[in-house]
């Protein structure tokens, strides 16, 4: 048996409110059935790992209930997260994210009015030795070619003395902000890399509104969280079908940029 339920659009909450597994599970749940869980995490809680609190998993185990994290999205970041219920789903689902056969869709406010209405973020990541997630080249050598609508560096530019991971972040702008330099951008991790669209924003020059990892330009004193969400989530789930199956999660109160008045 399934169920579907979704979260009414403007039930983000504070990051300090403290979650039940029960509220979780009964306001949260986008999908279930008896093999996965898809949820629509609130901010402010992770998926799984905490060191300073509690997190989703930790929440549901307390309460009886083994969650099996297949990925995971920030902390700071809101919207769908797949949850496996068995081992053989976790198994199946996980080497899908591995094999990059699922569709992932973002939302975020980015800061900067100079932003393209639409194009693609090819830079490389690397784990710096701080243990910060960073482009692998100096941020001058990053470019924008306007024929191709890439972001990108040259070869000869990336730092290969750390490992070194391909990654590519589309975007597209739905909507600007006619008062100020805000827009609401569409974007598709086209690979699944640590932090990878909020340091793919951050160092183009328009990171994710309210982000505290880049504060001195996300302008964090002007929004209640980082304005980041997992919006939809395309994977398959063979015990249901052949073909894949599409989540949505409600946009969050806050991510418009005008009012109809």
């Amino acid at each position: 048996m399934s169920t579907s339920r979704c979260s009414e659009p403007g039930s983000e909450v504070s990051t300090s409110r403290p979650w039940t597994w029960e509220e979780l599970h009964r306001t949260r749940t986008v999908h279930e059935d008896d093999q996965v869980l898809v949820l629509d995490k609130p901010e402010g809680i992770s998926v799984t790992g905490e060191r300073h609190g509690t997190d989703v998993v930790r929440l549901a185990a307390a309460e009886g209930t083994k969650l099996r994290p297949v990925h995971r999205i920030d902390k700071v970041t809101s919207g769908l997260v797949v949850l496996a219920l068995t081992p053989a789903a976790h198994s199946d689902l996980t080497r899908q994210f591995t094999l990059r056969q699922v569709r992932k869709g973002y939302l975020a406010v980015l800061v900067g009015a100079e932003l393209p209405d639409r194009g693609e973020i090819d830079l490389p990541l690397v784990t710096a030795s701080s243990g910060r997630v960073r482009i692998a080249a100096r941020r001058d050598s990053i470019t924008w070619d306007v024929d191709t609508r890439r972001f990108a560096v040259p070869a000869e530019a990336v730092d290969r003395g750390r490992r070194v991971f391909d990654s590519l972040t589309t975007f597209e702008v739905q909507d600007r902000d006619p008062k100020g330099d805000l827009a609401l951008v569409a974007l598709g991790p086209r690979t699944g890399r640590r932090h990878q669209i909020r340091v793919h924003t951050a160092w183009i020059g328009h990171p994710v509104a309210g982000d505290p990892q880049f504060r001195t330009t996300s302008r964090t004193e002007k929004f209640a969280r980082t304005m980041l969400h997992a919006h939809r989530l395309s994977i398959n789930l063979p015990w249901i079908g052949d073909q894949p199956v599409s989540f949505e999660a409600p946009v969050p109160a806050g991510f418009e940029l005008r009012s109809d008045s």
